[in-house]
C-alpha cells in the first residue's frame, strides 16, 4: 500500500491505512506500506517503509505534507522492485505525492482509494491529462463514500465501488474512561473532541461560542479536547469565561483515543465541509457515545438521517448549543442513539471492511493486463 501523507502526523488516510494494513496482516497477507516519514521517527512499525521527508501543500480545505520528485520516483522504483507485489493498493492518488509515483511507474495490479469529497479538486483540475492518465492504469477504484464516489464521477467521468472506512468496533467498545470519567451527571456533563483544533473547517470557534451559551445555564459542563494544534495560542484564545470548562488533552494514542471516547457524554463534530466520510464518528458509535454533529451529507449518511446522532445546521451556533443541551438533559435520548449506533455500526467493523477490498484486490489481479 502507498500512504501519500506523512506517517507520523495524525489524519483520516494515515489511520486508514494503518487500520488496513494490520487488519490483513492479522489475516496472513504479507503487507507493506510506503509512506513519507523519517527514517529514524521513533515508533514506525516494522511494516512501514519510510520514504523520507514531505513538503506542505495546501490541499482540500487542510494542509497536506506531501512528497514528489525524482528522489521520491527513485525510492518507489527501489520499493517495488524488493516488494515484488502481487497487488498495489494506492490512497488520494490525484495529488502529486508518492500515490501518484507509484501509479505511473508500477508494472503490477494496481487499486486506488479515494479519499477526499471537496465540491471541487485544485489538483483534479491542474492536472488533469495526468489524472486521466492514472485512471487508464488502475485495474480498481474504491471510493470510501458517496460523496467521494460523486467527485471521481463529476471530475473524471469514472466510477468506483464504495467501500467505506473501517473501524475496531471492539477495540472501542471494550476501552476503559480515562481516570476520573465519566463524571457525575450532575456536574453537568461532559462533551469531547477528536481533531485539529487550529484547522479552521474543523469547527472549534463554532463549538466554543456554543459553550458560551451553553455555560450559562450549564456551568458545569465540560469540553475535553484531543489532538494537534497551537496549545498556547488556543488557549490564550478562549473566551472568556470558558477556561474553567475545557480542558486540553494533547495528542492522544489510539488506546487513549478510545479512552476519551468512553469518557464523555457526547461527541461533538461541528465541522463545517470538506468531510467525505467522517470515520471520528464511527469510532464514537463503536464506543457508545452519543453524537451531536454538523449535517454535513458525509455525516448525515453515516448518522442515517439523524438516527444515530443529533444533526444540527451547519455553523449554527444558537442550534448546536440547543442541541448539546438536549443531548446532555435526557439520559434516554442518549441510550436510544447508542442503541442505534450500536447496530449500525456493526457492518463497518475491519473484519468486514477488510473483506470487501480484498475482493477488490482477486478482481483487479484478474483483469490486470501486463505492459
Amino acid at each position: 500500500m502507498v500512504c501519500p501523507y506523512q506517517w507520523d502526523i495524525p489524519g483520516g488516510v494515515q489511520s486508514h491505512v494503518r487500520d488496513l494494513a494490520e487488519t490483513l496482516i492479522a489475516a496472513g497477507h504479507r503487507v507493506s506500506v510506503l509512506a513519507p516519514g523519517d527514517e529514524d521517527a521513533p515508533g514506525r512499525p516494522d511494516y512501514v517503509v519510510a520514504a523520507g521527508k514531505a513538503v506542505p501543500i495546501p490541499y482540500n480545505g487542510s494542509v497536506a505534507r506531501l512528497q514528489f520528485g525524482l528522489v521520491s520516483a527513485s525510492r518507489v522504483r527501489r520499493w517495488l522492485k524488493q516488494g515484488s507485489f502481487d497487488v498495489v493498493h494506492v490512497h488520494e492518488p490525484a495529488p502529486p505525492s508518492l500515490s501518484l509515483l507509484t501509479v505511473l511507474l508500477a508494472d503490477v495490479p494496481l487499486v486506488a482509494t479515494f479519499h477526499a469529497a471537496a465540491s471541487r479538486s485544485r489538483f483534479l483540475a491542474m492536472f488533469d491529462g495526468v489524472v486521466q492518465a492514472v485512471l487508464e492504469r488502475l485495474s480498481g477504484r474504491i471510493a470510501v463514500s458517496q460523496a467521494a464516489r460523486k467527485l471521481i464521477v463529476e471530475h473524471l467521468g469514472a466510477d468506483a465501488v464504495v467501500i467505506p472506512n473501517g473501524v475496531a468496533v471492539a477495540h472501542f467498545a471494550g476501552a476503559e474512561p480515562l481516570p476520573g470519567y465519566p463524571r457525575d451527571p450532575g456536574l453537568g456533563g461532559t462533551l469531547g473532541f477528536i481533531g485539529r483544533y487550529d484547522e479552521p473547517r474543523k469547527g472549534m470557534s463554532i463549538l466554543l461560542e456554543a459553550m458560551q451559551q451553553l455555560v450559562l445555564h450549564r456551568p458545569g459542563v465540560q469540553l475535553l479536547v484531543a489532538g494537534k494544534g497551537d496549545e498556547a495560542a488556543f488557549t490564550a484564545g478562549l473566551p472568556a469565561g470558558l477556561a474553567d470548562n475545557v480542558t486540553l488533552l494533547g495528542l492522544l494514542s489510539e488506546a487513549d483515543k478510545a479512552s476519551l471516547l468512553r469518557s464523555v457524554d457526547a461527541y461533538v463534530a461541528p465541522n463545517t465541509g470538506g468531510e467525505s466520510f467522517g470515520i471520528i464518528l464511527l469510532e464514537a458509535m463503536a464506543a457508545g457515545t452519543a453524537i451531536v454533529a454538523s449535517d454535513l451529507q458525509a455525516f448525515r449518511l453515516v448518522l442515517e438521517d439523524g438516527r444515530c446522532g443529533l444533526l444540527f445546521g451547519n455553523r449554527d451556533v444558537a442550534e448546536l448549543a440547543r442541541s448539546l443541551d438536549r443531548v446532555l438533559a435526557d439520559p434516554d435520548l442518549r441510550g436510544q442513539l447508542t442503541q442505534a449506533s450500536a447496530e449500525v455500526v456493526r457492518p463497518y467493523d475491519w473484519g468486514v471492511v477488510a473483506a470487501q477490498v480484498l475482493r477488490v484486490y482477486e478482481i483487479a489481479m484478474a483483469a490486470y493486463v501486463p505492459g
